[in-house]
């Protein structure tokens, strides 16, 4: 496994919501996992590091922790609405 940096945990946080909404198959049973309460708690984490680390990060991992809440939150409510 390479190093966790920020950018790389913000990354994993997302790919668990991803996840979580059916987006990608769970890597242990290779299928699309539907639980809303679970991806809805991986978007609240990465929201609260983002106001947690305002004005901490680099331009870049600012931007890159900024597009991924947008599309999850975008991926969320479509799948909510399934």
């Amino acid at each position: 496994m390479s190093p966790v940096d920020f950018q790389t945990f913000v990354i994993s946080l997302g790919s668990s919501a991803l996840m979580h909404m059916g987006a990608i198959p769970h890597p242990d049973s290779g299928r699309a996992e539907l639980d809303l309460g679970l991806a809805k708690h991986s978007i609240d984490v990465l929201s609260m590091l983002e106001k947690k680390t305002a004005g901490n990060l680099t331009p870049t991992e600012a931007g890159i922790l900024g597009s991924l809440l947008y599309d999850l939150r975008m991926k969320f409510v479509e799948a909510a609405r399934k």
